[in-house]
């Protein structure tokens, strides 16, 4: 897919088949070099798959959550939601002067991103909330399907729709094709992601889970509709990831990926279960081709997560070392 493309199904469409054809040609992982990240992936998928032998796993409890913002697509200079919000919140704010009272919003009016990024997915949530609010999720998704059909990362200057890892849609083609169901689980909003789970990643709606604003029921016009309310309802970050695994799938995966320490809770939880287990993080450590970040980082920081892995042993995926391509455009 070359730079500029509009977003459109055809575009979406063709991410996701060069991983298939891929797979179908003999490699299944035409983008992972070969390695000890790329083999562990492959034992672990053989093992899991081999009938009677000590490891196997019936498809049913073939679970594999992911996590979004550094793990499936990238997330510098900051998560993409946050652009699409401030977008919003610039559109919005001129009618809203009680808005102004938010911390959040003071800092995404002033351009003081740094600020933003300490607050983190709350922050983010917050933004969403006021701008948001009255709104269905179909709706929220129609924005977020606009949106991205234009929007552009300031420092690649790439669509951020394009900016999703060649390697994981090839991962995610590899896993569904040997019985195992992939989520989503992610600090980013539900609403949000849902509007491009389906099309870009192959992962439905139904197996998106993310942080969520509150919402109510409502008649409206004797129409029955649930629209949101501007309170957080979750945040599905840190501990919340293993509560919000726990309540919407009601099992334990056996395989979850990630990037930073906010995902350090679903890796141990992962981690924590019997039988065949893989844990896997991405270090964003390639600054040519993508970004180079992981302790001091307000963004994606990768601190604990990175030492408890070394520690256990958990697969550390080197973006620069593992990944032959990076973008779907490279």
């Amino acid at each position: 897919m070359k730079r500029g493309v509009a977003f459109g199904a055809a575009a979406l469409v063709a991410m996701l088949a060069f991983a298939t054809l891929s797979f179908a040609a003999g490699d299944p992982l035409p983008s992972w070099r070969d390695g000890t990240s790329k083999q562990a992936i492959v034992d672990f998928v053989d093992k899991v798959n081999r009938k009677g032998g000590p490891d196997f796993v019936p498809p049913a409890q073939r679970i594999a959550t992911f996590d979004n913002d550094g793990t499936l697509w990238a997330e510098q200079p900051m998560y993409f939601q946050f652009f699409f919000a401030l977008d919003r919140l610039k559109q919005m704010a001129p009618s809203h002067p009680e808005w102004k009272k938010s911390q959040a919003v003071q800092a995404a009016l002033a351009g003081d991103m740094a600020k933003l990024a300490k607050m983190g997915h709350k922050g983010l949530l917050e933004i969403v909330g006021l701008t948001h609010s009255g709104l269905t999720a179909q709706q929220m998704q129609k924005l977020a399907k606009d949106w991205l059909k234009t929007a552009r990362n300031p420092q690649r200057k790439m669509l951020f729709i394009q900016m999703v890892y060649q390697p994981m849609l090839e991962l995610l083609v590899y896993l569904r094709a040997h019985g195992f169901k992939t989520f989503i689980v992610s600090g980013g909003g539900v609403d949000f992601i849902r509007a491009f789970s389906q099309d870009v990643y192959g992962i439905p709606p139904e197996q998106v889970i993310g942080s969520s604003l509150k919402a109510k029921f409502e008649l409206t016009g004797g129409k029955p509709e649930v629209v949101k309310l501007p309170q957080i309802g979750s945040i599905d970050d840190g501990d919340g990831k293993p509560i919000n695994i726990e309540l919407h799938i009601g099992q334990r995966p056996i395989m979850a990926v990630g990037n930073s320490d906010g995902d350090l809770a679903m890796l141990q939880w992962t981690a924590s279960g019997a039988g065949p287990r893989l844990m896997m993080l991405v270090h964003h450590d390639d600054a040519a081709r993508e970004f180079a970040y992981d302790r001091k980082s307000h963004v994606g920081r990768l601190e604990k997560a990175l030492d408890q892995a070394r520690r256990d042993g958990w697969t550390v995926v080197s973006m620069s070392n593992d990944f032959a391509r990076v973008f779907p455009s490279d």
